[in-house]
């Protein structure tokens, strides 16, 4: 029998969730980043085995809206729960559950969909904090399993996937077994550029952060690859920090993207980069639909 299905992985900013999913897949296709609300969009990810293939929505971490991007980030992740097999929902660390985890499990009482709980940075805790944890969850009633994990060590994965396998319905595989994301190369290359923007800016400037890629080029006859990209911010201002004094941040971020760029195409990259300004794009319904967010 094989078996297959959706499960989305839903939590507040910062919990873990891209870097459980880039476990998972074992390649880096959702950025991770210190800072919240690093993922964007709801992300397609593939996990094929024999029998088995789950398809999994990294989906924007859930918080309260502050601008356009915010209110379409909040919708494209609340939208997500009722469209899957399996709703994964993931917390930390964090002894008392706070503001943001009460109005996701306020959302979660409302949906029919088997819920799956993971406690992540168990790393951090000692066995009876997890076993506190664990019980505070279990006496709400709602989550078929609670699963403690590290997903930065890879602790409990394999269990999570077991969980998954046992809930998911017969079904069909629905993509190649050598696909691991419906994401577009580009879309992909654009990711890993804006993450490192994320890790190398100052913490005003990465929320204002959007990567278009103008060009990817194979040269004629040579194993390398030029990909032409556009990092935009908000203000001009921020426009200098991205660069940095003589160009010193930008060439940062071009060659830390460009490595990750080179693993994933299997090539050699040479990655251009130049930096523009779309005032406050943000808070523009137009701009935040023109750069992909519907």
């Amino acid at each position: 029998m094989y078996k297959s299905g959706f499960v989305a992985v839903i939590g507040r900013p910062n919990v873990g969730k891209s870097t459980l999913l880039n476990q998972v897949i074992g390649e880096k296709i959702s950025i991770i980043s210190d800072k919240p609300q690093t993922t964007r969009n709801k992300i397609q990810l593939v996990y094929t085995e024999e029998n088995c293939q789950i398809i999994f929505l990294d989906t924007p971490g859930i918080q309260m809206p502050k601008n356009k991007l915010g209110e379409y980030m909040l919708k494209v992740s609340k939208s997500t729960l009722e469209e899957v097999d399996v709703v994964t929902f993931m917390i930390d660390d964090s002894m008392e559950i706070g503001p943001m985890d009460n109005l996701i499990i306020e959302d979660l009482k409302k949906v029919s969909t088997p819920i799956v709980l993971l406690i992540n940075k168990t790393d951090k805790l000692s066995e009876g904090q997890i076993l506190e944890l664990i019980d505070k969850y279990r006496k709400m009633e709602m989550f078929e399993e609670i699963i403690p994990i590290s997903a930065m060590n890879n602790t409990n994965i394999d269990r999570y996937i077991e969980a998954l396998k046992n809930k998911l319905p017969e079904g069909p595989q629905y993509f190649p077994e050598d696909m691991i994301t419906d994401q577009p190369e580009r879309f992909v290359i654009a990711e890993i550029i804006r993450e490192k923007a994320l890790l190398n800016l100052e913490e005003e400037v990465p929320h204002g952060i959007y990567v278009e890629i103008d060009g990817v080029k194979e040269r004629e006859n040579k194993n390398i690859i030029d990909v032409f990209a556009n990092i935009y911010c908000e203000k001009e201002s921020h426009k200098g920090i991205v660069i940095g004094k003589n160009g010193a941040k930008l060439k940062e971020i071009g060659q830390n993207a460009r490595m990750d760029i080179e693993a994933l195409l299997g090539s050699r990259v040479n990655l251009q980069l130049w930096v523009k300004v779309e005032k406050n794009w943000r808070e523009r319904d137009n701009k935040v639909k023109y750069f992909g967010y519907k």
